[in-house]
């Protein structure tokens, strides 16, 4: 396991630096605020992420610098791991808070054990389709600036996944709170979607948090303004 501990910021191989991105930050606002702080500390640095974070997501993101960024795609074909909340009884365009709810309907009729069948129906390999609020290329644009247009791509190409955990912890209706285990490129928001519609209700990804990429931990890792606090420390420390 990858501990909590202060993260290397300055070797000469390149480090992976384990973050928490924040909410309503997109992955790439992350690598321009770590890869400016460098560049103000006199110290430019290559940096990339490894595995795309939605803006409604937090949690764990993993930055690659300087001869590390070679190294991103072993990181992202890792199984990642989110706990979250899945809003029950309405749908959504996006899958997730970014767009309006629509189709409300009374969920007081679920029971907990059709509740937890249901995840666990879940776990196993499947094929699923990337949302249309997805970065996702087709014909040379992203899926959600087609969205966004009013577009929508029906021949969108499924992809395998596996689901290696789909567990509810928490039943508090209309929302239940979930822990999902997932190999690479699988959408939590699509999980959430299929699961409100397999209970007949409809369903939306209403939080998530990425607690884990293989066996890189949540909590071994350092907000965005302690990683920039920490280039500077070490960057005054070498010019001292």
């Amino acid at each position: 396991m990858v501990t909590a501990e202060r993260m290397p910021v300055l070797s000469e191989e390149g480090d992976f630096i384990l973050v928490d991105k924040p909410l309503d930050w997109t992955s790439f606002d992350v690598v321009a605020r770590v890869r400016g702080a460098f560049k103000r500390n006199g110290m430019p640095r290559k940096v990339g992420h490894c595995g795309t974070l939605d803006p409604k997501a937090t949690g764990l993101l993993i930055l690659a610098t300087g001869r590390k960024t070679k190294s991103i795609s072993s990181l992202e074909a890792l199984d990642k791991e989110y706990d979250g909340v899945i809003r029950l009884g309405a749908r959504t365009v996006s899958h997730d808070t970014e767009s309006p709810e629509y189709d409300l309907c009374d969920t007081g009729h679920l029971t907990a054990e059709e509740i937890r069948a249901a995840a666990a129906s879940f776990v196993g390999t499947r094929m699923q389709q990337p949302p249309m609020h997805s970065a996702v290329w087709h014909n040379g644009q992203r899926l959600y600036e087609l969205a966004r247009q009013g577009h929508e791509v029906k021949e969108r190409k499924s992809r395998q996944i596996e689901i290696t955990r789909f567990e509810i912890t928490e039943i508090s209706l209309p929302e239940v709170r979930f822990v999902v285990r997932v190999s690479k490129g699988a959408y939590i928001r699509v999980i959430a979607h299929e699961f409100g519609e397999l209970l007949g209700v409809g369903g939306y990804l209403g939080a998530l948090r990425r607690t884990a990429i293989g066996d890189y931990r949540l909590d071994a890792a350092m907000s965005v303004e302690g990683i920039v606090e920490e280039i500077a420390r070490v960057a005054a420390t070498i010019e001292g």
